[in-house]
């Protein structure tokens, strides 16, 4: 009797147990739906419209391939460049020829000297072409020997003594024969026995030739 009611109460109890597992079952699963659907009922909507606000963001630009690395060809270094070679030093450009020495500016010719027209005149215009022909002579035994002459006459003629006998009569101031005035006349004064510096000219020539110089005539000669 007693094993009976201990196998009821045993099944009593299984399927109590088993209907209190089912029961708590389904209460669990009731409220894990119920989770669900708050869940669902708060952040799923909020996100979607949150989402729905939201412009729609520009599409991902596509990431670029990245190439596989690649190691860098090995490029040999370039060969030092040769030293240029030295430019040659130009010669030095030669010293510039020293300029010549300015020509001196010759001193202007005296003016030419005026004469006058008498016996100072003759003699002295007499002596300078003396001096230019190395003629001795002064103007003293010059006027000395005049004056006894011819007294300073350029025109007296003697026509009585031998030369005039002869047909050569001598002339002029210092009675000079034509043969004797045109062996020692002298270039740059006329070639006439009448004129007085050409005659006084030719008469001191003769004289230097004969006498050394007119000034050591003191008489005829």
């Amino acid at each position: 009797m007693l094993d009976r009611r201990l196998s009821t109460l045993r099944r009593t109890t299984l399927r109590e147990g088993l209907t209190f597992a089912v029961a708590a079952a389904g209460i669990v699963a009731v409220a894990a739906s119920s989770a669900v659907s708050v869940a669902d009922d708060t952040v799923p909507a909020r996100v979607a419209m949150v989402a729905e606000q939201q412009p729609e963001a520009a599409p991902a630009a596509p990431i670029a391939e990245v190439a596989p690395a690649v190691a860098p060809a090995v490029v040999p270094a370039p060969a030092p460049a040769p030293a240029p070679e030295a430019a040659p030093m130009p010669a030095p450009a030669p010293a510039p020829e020293p300029l010549p020495a300015p020509m001196p500016v010759p001193a202007p010719a005296p003016p030419a000297p005026v004469y006058e027209n008498n016996l100072d005149g003759w003699i002295r215009q007499a002596l300078d072409i003396m001096h230019a022909n190395n003629i001795p002579g002064s103007y003293e035994g010059i006027h000395r020997n005049i004056l006894r002459e011819s007294s300073g006459n350029p025109q007296a003629i003697n026509l009585w003594d031998s030369n005039a006998a002869a047909g050569i009569p001598s002339k002029g101031l210092l009675q000079v024969i034509d043969p004797t005035f045109a062996a020692y006349h002298v270039a740059g004064t006329p070639f006439d026995v009448w004129d007085p510096v050409a005659n006084i000219v030719a008469a001191c020539n003769y004289a230097a030739d004969r006498y050394g110089s007119m000034d050591n005539v003191n008489s005829a000669y």
